[in-house]
């Protein structure tokens, strides 16, 4: 045989360019980078709007503490703060395509800087309830508001499919991190101004919410940034039809044949037959794990480690942002994992093992052996976080995704509000181990009902998505021909 004949030997260079792309394409980077700039504005939002919760949520019951509130009344304020945020949630995304997403989520970061502003102000405890009711103040430490709801929406109306995971996984990840940092910036700043300056706690308390304030500012400036692009599909037509009015008579078939609801009704969304049953299923079994979550929310625990062991709160924010860090970093294997196995496989199996450690939080009187358990839980407790967004943008449709996901957000807060009076309730009595293994036990059971109904489903969407997006293609090369 010709030697001039045969391949040569593949170049260094190019088997380690071809590495490196694999491993960036594993965690996802690369998808991030061929997103759009409305894609990861949303991310760094996601990334501002989580600090703020962290450096929030570390102080939340420690300063109703502060100020002489009972217990029980802060099992109620923050089961109160939940079902207020339940009702506003509701609404902004039921109506966020027809009103505008980008005036939607500008909204929600003025009520999110004017909580700040009323907890930096005032200590009495009804004035500071309609604050958190009204406004936007996490109790749990995870997402509340509109904002979620819309900002996935968006990321799915604006992303390959194939690709979704990945910037979910990102998404995900960002907020993760940035609700860590929050956690170690407000824990040191507080043992700063409290060891340091001789601050008396309330004060310090109350500069952290001057802070909260301005991240809601510092959001609501990069939403002003976002493109008309992240609107829905249904707003882009309105806006391209008033811009110009003969288009209806030029194309004809589509728009004139159409029949526009009239009244209030164009507000709502349209939900298929086909959807409602797989709403209602998820709903119930979100309702199950958020319920749990509900028991043992982040300030609880954060609470409890104090109490319990005496943590200062400086070490206490380092060691929640170790916490937190580790689930981050665990979102970019589950969507690696994903891939491979599919969302739902993903979620169950990295989710179920987490709520094991979880149940067992309360258990150990070592501190050591506590913080063993919490960084268990941690490891894969959020590796279900990035691949359930991708399921929720597969299962249903395009058009009913911001009303359902905000659907779901709201039945989640819902369930998971009244967890917190329930643990109020069971702290007074000094049962906090119990509302840890029935928050393990609920998150389980979750796990396992998600596996039986949606295995399967999930197949079926992602076959018919295809098809509608091939279908979507052969119409515009059509169109263009």
């Amino acid at each position: 045989m010709d030697e001039s004949s045969s391949p040569g030997p593949i170049p260094l260079d190019s088997r380690k360019d071809g590495i490196l792309k694999r491993i960036l394409e594993e965690m996802g980077l690369i998808s991030m980078y061929v997103s759009s700039r409305d894609v990861k504005l949303l991310c760094l939002q996601r990334f501002v709007r989580m600090f703020g919760y962290g450096i929030s949520t570390l102080i939340l019951v420690a300063y109703l503490d502060a100020l002489g509130i009972p217990k029980t009344e802060i099992g109620l304020f923050m089961t109160l703060t939940l079902v207020g945020d339940i009702c506003i949630s509701f609404f902004l995304t039921l109506f966020a395509d027809a009103l505008g997403r980008r005036a939607i989520l500008a909204l929600g970061a003025v009520l999110m800087s004017a909580s700040g502003v009323v907890f930096a102000l005032f200590g009495t405890y009804w004035v500071l309830l309609i604050a958190a009711v009204v406004g936007v103040i996490s109790p749990s430490g995870n997402e509340i508001g509109p904002f979620k709801a819309i900002e996935e929406s968006i990321v799915a109306q604006l992303t390959d499919p194939k690709k979704r995971s990945d910037v979910y996984a990102w998404y995900s990840l960002l907020g993760l991190v940035g609700a860590a940092c929050g956690s170690m910036v407000c824990g040191w700043v507080i043992q700063y101004l409290t060891e340091m300056l001789q601050w008396d706690i309330i004060r310090a308390y109350r500069a952290i919410y001057v802070g909260y304030a301005i991240i809601g500012l510092l959001k609501l400036t990069l939403i002003i940034l976002l493109s008309h692009s992240v609107e829905s599909e249904k707003k882009q037509q309105q806006s391209r039809a008033r811009d110009d009015e003969r288009r209806p008579l030029l194309e004809g078939s589509t728009e004139a044949n159409a029949h526009p609801k009239r009244g209030l009704r164009w507000l709502f969304p349209d939900v298929s037959k086909e959807s409602v049953p797989v709403v209602i299923t998820l709903c119930l079994l979100f309702a199950l794990d958020s319920f749990g979550s509900g028991l043992a929310p982040l300030s609880w625990i954060t609470y409890y480690f104090k109490a319990q062991f005496n943590i200062e709160e400086g070490k206490l924010g380092s060691i929640f942002f170790v916490t937190q860090t580790i689930a981050g970093a665990s979102l970019i294997v589950a969507s690696s994992l994903a891939k491979r196995f599919g969302n739902v496989n993903t979620m169950v199996f990295t989710h179920l093992p987490s709520q094991i450690f979880r149940a067992l939080l309360g258990v150990p009187s070592d501190v050591h052996l506590a913080l063993v358990f919490l960084i268990l839980n941690s490891s894969t407790q959020a590796m279900d976080t990035g691949p359930r967004s991708a399921f929720l943008a597969t299962i249903v449709l395009p058009g009913e995704r911001t009303a359902v996901m905000g659907t779901v957000n709201v039945v989640k807060t819902t369930a998971q509000s009244l967890g917190p009076i329930l643990t109020g309730f069971l702290v007074y009595r000094n049962l906090f181990w119990v509302s840890f293994a029935c928050s393990g036990c609920l998150k389980a059971a979750y796990d396992l009902g998600l596996l039986a109904f949606f295995k399967e489903k999930e197949r079926e969407r992602e076959r018919a998505e295809r098809l509608r997006i091939q279908g979507q293609e052969e119409q515009h090369n059509h169109a263009e021909s």
